[in-house]
């Protein structure tokens, strides 16, 4: 079997990295784009035993069968697939039936190949890591590799700590240390080796998820999903009527539902159709018989909630919709993935989003969960070293970048991160700058108080107040410019900025400007009029709380607070 061009460059990208490194590695290849080939070739050409890890029964059955066909043949431990061979050259196991079965892998493997390794957690007592740690206590000079899609997971961040193109990922906490190749899902379009997606917005009808909360990990609160789909059975029947009249000459659909409550209004709506549900409730046993079903074309609609975003693989599969908020670019890729695929008379992929994600199937992964939906990636250039970073931000009608959320360039020299940061916190004691939700300062390791427990001692004090920001508005007066910060109430609280010498400008700049940007680290214009200023109001950010300390003729600006979250929050994000 011949590889294609980028499987064949995948598997020397590993062959080099594990030359000169014994850290372990992730390779990134799009859904579609041959994952299983790269592992038996590289289970062949591997000198050692190897050790393919999985966590379902379909891949590791897919991975062993590509492996007979490039190599001798490998050794399956699974119990869903009544197997349990351990002395081959290679093996491939899930993960689930290896972990309960540890004495059964005690001879030494020089090689262990992880799919879909994105699902591995940083719990050091989750599956695949006391796996890990069982095959590194009989070989201590095990290398490890992970292949996937999507090298994001939420909570997380990136999964590896460097990449290859010069860039940091996740540097504190990444269970492997090098992305050593990646391939963008559009060069595979473009050269027919994937399915071409027709991408639309929902037509009809869509759910309004925008105003849903996450927690601390990225993912969405089900309790406010849940209402808004509860009370949205007007545009859950207008959607389905509406993917029922489009799947008319659709061979396959699979239909992505928030809640299992919601699959089964799905279900119900889709009438006299061949249809299934799957669920992480459905039994192994009827889950096998619908998907054997589903890929022979008995069943035409699928309607799952969240087990169908990996490891399954039907090709016919020629409609996607997704009718659930979706977190990450990865998950919205994985999502549409599942349609990409070739088959016969199989032209395009038909896509449509009635959650309003806002996703784009050629973002590529920013490494931190979108803001809004109105973000999309941009490009900035680090003003000390000039690496072109991509964060989340916002443009205008002309594509010029009006705001951007990043915090430190990603930039990577010799495995050391660019010290520049867009955003900063900075510790009192030594004046170093240190990521915006630091704890502890990474200079001089000073705990970081944080900033309800600041407030809260200071406004003890009755001559400190807390200044709420609900607008900000820019003026023109006789020697410059006026910032007016108004609260919910009409209060306000002014700045006032002569703009009559090069030392006022310069710390206009220094107070203002800079400060408030929506886009820091891209070169602000030159202003020399305070209405310049004006007239750029858009691209400058009020802060959300102000700290005011009374004085004899009115009150000091102490500090701004920007980006804030915690009980004293502002009225303009309530």
């Amino acid at each position: 079997m011949q590889l294609r061009d980028y499987q064949q460059a995948s598997v020397n990208a590993a062959i080099e990295h594990f030359r000169r490194s014994s850290g372990s590695a992730v390779i990134v290849l799009p859904t579609g784009a041959g994952k299983s080939i790269v592992i038996a070739e590289l289970a062949k050409l591997a000198k050692g035993r190897v050790l393919v890890l999985t966590h379902v029964k379909e891949l590791v059955a897919q991975n062993a069968e590509k492996i007979n066909l490039l190599t001798e043949r490998a050794g399956i431990y699974s119990a869903g697939l009544n197997s349990k061979q351990t002395q081959h050259k290679t093996v491939v196991a899930s993960i689930q039936s290896a972990c309960r079965a540890l004495d059964s892998f005690n001879e030494p493997f020089s090689l262990v190949i992880i799919d879909e390794c994105h699902r591995i957690s940083d719990d050091k007592d989750s599956q695949y890591q006391a796996f890990l740690h069982h095959l590194r206590s009989i070989n201590p000079n095990i290398k490890v590799l992970g292949l996937t899609a999507t090298p994001y997971r939420l909570g997380q961040g990136f999964i590896f700590r460097h990449h290859y193109h010069g860039k940091v990922g996740n540097p504190d906490g990444a269970m492997f240390e090098q992305c050593i190749f990646e391939l963008p899902l559009r060069p595979l379009i473009k050269q027919g080796y994937l399915t071409p997606p027709k991408v639309f917005d929902a037509i009809e009808a869509q759910y309004n998820f925008t105003q849903v909360e996450r927690n601390s990990d990225g993912y969405f609160n089900q309790q406010q999903v849940s209402h808004i789909l509860n009370t949205s059975g007007r545009a859950t029947t207008a959607i389905v009527k509406q993917i029922k009249a489009l799947a008319t000459e659709r061979k396959g659909v699979i239909i992505f539902a928030a809640t299992v409550k919601h699959a089964q209004e799905i279900m119900k709506l889709l009438g006299d159709e061949t249809k299934a549900i799957v669920t992480a409730d459905t039994d192994n046993a009827s889950r096998d018989t619908l998907l054997i079903d589903f890929k022979a074309q008995k069943i035409k609609y699928l309607v799952n909630v969240s087990v169908l975003t990996t490891g399954f693989d039907a090709p016919h599969v020629d409609f996607i919709a997704i009718l659930r908020p979706t977190e990450s670019v990865s998950l919205y890729q994985q999502m549409v993935g599942r349609g990409l695929r070739l088959a016969p008379d199989k032209t395009d992929c038909l896509v449509i989003d009635y959650a309003a994600n806002g996703f784009s199937l050629f973002y590529p992964e920013i490494g931190r969960p979108k803001p809004d939906s109105q973000s999309v990636p941009v490009q900035v250039i680090c003003p000390a070293c000039d690496f072109a970073n991509t964060f989340w931000g916002k443009t205008d009608g002309d594509g010029d970048i009006i705001e951007h959320y990043g915090r430190r360039c990603q930039a990577s020299n010799d495995n050391q991160q660019c010290q520049y940061r867009f955003r900063a916190r900075i510790c009192p004691d030594c004046g170093a700058e240190n990521d915006i939700a630091a704890r502890q300062c990474h200079q001089c390791q000073s705990v970081l108080v944080d900033p309800d427990t600041h407030l809260k001692q200071i406004l003890k004090k009755q001559q400190h107040h807390l200044f709420k920001v609900h607008e900000m508005h820019l003026e023109v007066n006789p020697t410059g410019l006026t910032v007016r910060y108004l609260d919910i109430d009409g209060n306000d609280y002014c700045r006032r900025f002569s703009m009559q010498t090069p030392a006022q400008l310069r710390a206009l700049y220094a107070l203002f400007i800079y400060p408030h940007s929506r886009t820091p680290g891209i070169k602000p214009p030159r202003y020399q009029q305070a209405q310049q200023i004006v007239s750029d109001q858009h691209t400058f950010r009020a802060p959300d709380l102000l700290l005011l300390k009374k004085n004899k003729k009115g009150w000091d600006l102490q500090q701004s607070y920007f980006d804030y979250q915690g009980k004293y929050q502002t009225h303009s994000s309530l």
